[in-house]
């Protein structure tokens, strides 16, 4: 009876283990994602983003995110392998300057190397750590 317990819970461990975690990327596609959250500033987020909070969106067939940074529009390139994401350096944006939540926002962006999906959440992550949270945004 032992051996066959044995048996039974390898068979369960490999099995598990040679399944493919889900794929969450299809998840990023077809929405528009808002920041609800931001790490490091030492300005409260509704001080750094007051009137307009930033976006994303990402294009599977492009590779490339635009949206706003909540003043100016931007675009770049992003490379994503399984849960690894990262971004390329923002295109032309335009110029204003809104307060400064801008460059906060894009300079987080370039140090982002992974993402995780959460509870309809999007979160942008320096190694294991969270930087960034995105919410979907309704159209």
């Amino acid at each position: 009876m032992k051996p066959l317990v044995i048996l039974f819970f390898s068979v369960l461990v490999l099995g598990a283990s040679c399944n493919p975690k889900p794929d969450d990327s299809e998840a990023l596609f077809n929405t528009t994602w808002e920041l609800e959250y931001i790490s490091g500033p030492r300005i409260a987020f509704d001080g750094l983003f007051p009137e307009k909070k930033p976006q994303i969106a990402f294009d599977k067939e492009t590779s490339k995110v635009s949206g706003t940074d909540s003043c100016n529009g931007y675009s770049a390139d992003y490379e994503l392998n399984q849960n690894a994401l990262s971004f390329g350096e923002p295109g032309p944006t335009t110029m204003m300057f809104c307060g400064g939540g801008e460059r906060q926002f894009l300079n987080m962006m370039q140090k982002i190397d992974g993402y995780a999906m959460e509870d309809g959440k999007l979160t942008l992550l320096i190694g294991d750590v969270p930087m960034m949270r995105f919410k979907k945004v309704e159209p």
